[in-house]
């Protein structure tokens, strides 16, 4: 069978082969056809994760420690009301089958860890919160 296709405004003829299968594959994706017009849906963007703080804006970014990359919490070290020196171990985050450690970027008192063990974080989430 040969169809007429245009993208971006050329038209291309094509051989096309019908499968004995009528039902095409749209991998759950729908998909609609009129004469000489196929169109696909993008994607949707995916859900929110909740809790997540991606770019959360804070009064002082010295009172927290972001991630520095996208991962999931597999241990946190700290804990609420613990006195911390700079470069202590706060949390570990996986990411690719790869820990990462993060560390505090200054002294002081953790006043709030935001988030818990399996939780999947993104770049630049406020990880925990100082006094």
């Amino acid at each position: 069978m040969k169809l007429k296709i245009t993208v971006d405004d050329k038209t291309y003829e094509v051989d096309v082969e019908v499968a004995e299968d009528d039902q095409p594959s749209s991998a759950g994706v729908p998909y609609y056809a009129a004469p000489g017009r196929v169109s696909v849906p993008s994607p949707l963007p995916p859900p929110p994760m909740p809790g997540a703080g991606n770019g959360e804006a804070v009064a002082d970014e010295s009172k927290v420690c972001r991630s520095p990359i996208a991962g999931i919490v597999v241990r946190i070290n700290a804990q609420i009301g613990q006195d911390i020196q700079p470069n202590d171990q706060l949390l570990v985050l996986e990411a690719m089958k790869m820990e990462t450690n993060i560390t505090s970027p200054g002294k002081g008192k953790v006043k709030l860890i935001k988030v818990g063990v399996g939780d999947p974080v993104q770049t630049s989430m406020v990880l925990v919160e100082f006094e």
